[in-house]
């Protein structure tokens, strides 16, 4: 057998095959983001915005669900294989949304894209983790999540486009079709599993077992509950944002096209900016970038419902995208940072279940908020729940032991490459 070896340059062909797979999985999401609550209003006549998230409900419940027993099975079933089932399931979304004459066939085709992107998520961030090793693990889940955020956007973008030209059904769902065969020939023809990285790294790990991960990743584990809690406000709020937004501005006036530019702008920018954030992740304070993030996404939110122009929800929508990509790979890099490789998937399927549990929190209380007192006070309250969960991360986390000594140990190099003469050049 060929040497295992860890490490981003040694595993490249691997490590961008799985970016371009998790590029087609975001993509899938994307061919919702900034029609189907149209959809819901002017097809099947929907006006109650509880009624309308259902989609985004069920898909919050089944996705969370899902990413748990992913990461349960991940070790006894395989990360290849259940990334192939995930592209199986996926494969009848786009013909459902596209063909379906009644909502419950909506919310149908949301249990199976749930399943998709449990499935398939999941097992592209595990592997991409299991490949790196532990230097890069920030950088890899950068790359992970901007593959996945930036076709999100752009798929939301064309679909909004393609719907303005052309209607909201059939066309702008056959990009699905095409990104979902793409994505079953890939995983399955040319993906390799990673489960001897996994036993590479068992064998070098000084991170301790946890006694209950479930527990331990919920509730008792300071750092890995202070993020659990922070990944499940993140998705709580931007299921406000998938499910709001388009109503927001569709009531301000702007057209579907426009719409479909706002909407795309928030997950653009988050999707960027994890490039440059996820390395971010593997140099400094964990708790600071997740405690920053959160705040910037918590004031936008705050402010957007007294936005009235373009200019206004476009920067605004940028801010809230820059706020989530502070903290999208951090929270992935923390969890497997304070994990032994046999629990690492486990405890990320623990944490995306309470993380893409916050779609259904969200989308419920989002709903009902705004039934009840208008969407505005659904926005002002969302927001008001993210500067909360910033404190948390404040109160509970600390800067982990590792960044210290990763800090420490750079400007030691330094003064070893500059000697003492050079010392200036340190800052």
């Amino acid at each position: 057998m060929k040497e295992v070896k860890l490490g981003l340059r040694e595993n490249w062909q691997q490590f961008t095959l799985l970016v371009i797979i998790n590029a087609f999985v975001g993509g899938m999401v994307g061919l919702e983001r900034s029609i189907l609550p149209r959809i819901a209003e002017a097809e099947f006549h929907i006006a109650a915005k509880t009624a309308i998230l259902s989609f985004i409900i069920v898909f919050g419940i089944v996705k969370a669900s899902t990413n748990y027993f992913t990461g349960a099975l991940a070790n006894k079933i395989g990360r290849k294989n259940l990334l192939t089932i995930g592209w199986l399931i996926g494969i009848p979304v786009p013909f459902v949304l596209m063909y379906a004459d009644s909502w419950n066939w909506i919310v149908a085709a949301n249990v199976l894209l749930g399943i998709n992107q449990g499935l398939t998520w999941s097992s592209t961030v595990v592997m991409k983790i299991d490949l790196v090793g532990e230097k890069q693990r920030g950088f890899a889940m950068g790359l992970n999540e901007f593959a996945g955020y930036a076709a999100l956007a752009l798929v939301a973008f064309l679909t909004g486009w393609i719907a303005s030209n052309y209607g909201l059904r059939p066309y702008p769902f056959y990009v699905g079709v095409v990104l979902s065969i793409l994505g079953l020939l890939g995983s399955w023809l040319l993906v390799k599993d990673t489960k001897h990285h996994v036993s590479v790294e068992t064998t070098t790990s000084k991170v301790p077992k946890l006694k209950n991960i479930f527990w331990e990743t919920t509730l008792r584990n300071k750092t890995l509950s202070a993020v659990t809690q922070a990944g499940l406000i993140n998705n709580l709020n931007d299921a406000m944002a998938w499910g709001i937004f388009p109503i927001l501005l569709a009531s301000k006036g702007f057209s579907i096209a426009e719409i479909g530019i706002v909407t795309a702008v928030y997950p653009a920018v988050w999707s960027i900016g994890m490039l440059f954030t996820g390395k971010m992740a593997d140099h400094f304070c964990k708790k600071d970038l997740l405690f920053l993030g959160m705040l910037l996404q918590g004031i936008p939110l705050i402010i957007l419902p007294f936005a009235q122009t373009m200019t206004h929800f476009i920067i605004l929508s940028s801010f809230l995208g820059i706020g989530t990509a502070l903290v999208y790979p951090t929270f992935l890099a923390t969890i497997a940072e304070n994990t032994h490789p046999t629990d690492r998937a486990n405890s990320l399927g623990v944490f995306r279940l309470w993380r893409d549990l916050g779609y259904a929190i969200g989308a419920i209380l989002t709903g009902i908020i705004a039934d009840t007192l208008g969407i505005n006070a659904s926005m002002l309250i969302i927001g008001l729940l993210t500067i909360f969960s910033a404190g948390i991360i404040f109160y509970r986390m600390r800067c982990d032991g590792n960044d210290s000594i990763k800090i420490f140990d750079r400007v030691t190099n330094k003064r070893k490459e500059y000697g003492t003469a050079g010392i200036g050049k340190l800052h």
